[in-house]
């Protein structure tokens, strides 16, 4: 099933102004949570990641360490991502559940503009995700490199 989040639904889906620095890349929040549905607790992604989750990245993106331990830790590296990126859409999402609903991979694109280039930013990923306690505990994620880099980058004239 393909499930497609546009920005101005996602606005007054918004849980609370609590998560006002983040309103920018709201689709891939709201794709995230849509995705796990009711495994989890919580209206906002923030609201599911467990306090000592890892979020674990498998490819270079300027800014984004490999591994980011901790909740505050990660709202602090979404944040920046916020600062630099407005996500128009994320859509393209298919759904697997492995484990009895504990390990959930899910194949998503997103849809926006990389703000210091004006560059349209459109990505794929794929990202897996451990539960426990109705709680993110572990996300590991792989993504298109060569789109970012392509978004990131000016072209010489």
């Amino acid at each position: 099933m393909m499930i497609a989040w546009r920005c101005c639904e996602l606005e007054e889906n918004m849980p609370s102004k609590q998560y006002a620095a983040y309103e920018s890349v709201a689709p891939y929040f709201e794709l995230a949570r849509g995705a796990l549905g009711d495994l989890v607790d919580g209206a906002h992604f923030f609201d599911v990641v467990a306090d000592d989750v890892v979020y674990e990245v498998l490819y270079d993106f300027p800014g984004w360490p490999r591994f980011v331990r901790g909740r505050a830790a990660l709202m602090a590296q979404f944040r920046g991502y916020a600062e630099h990126i407005e996500l128009h859409s994320a859509d393209q999402l298919v759904t697997h559940t492995a484990d009895d609903g504990q390990v959930i991979v899910i194949e998503y694109e997103v849809h926006g503009t990389v703000l210091a280039t004006s560059r349209p930013y459109n990505n794929r990923f794929c990202s897996i995700i451990r539960l426990e306690n109705r709680k993110i505990a572990h996300w590991r994620d792989y993504m298109d490199s060569l789109a970012a880099w392509n978004a990131l980058t000016v072209p010489a004239r």
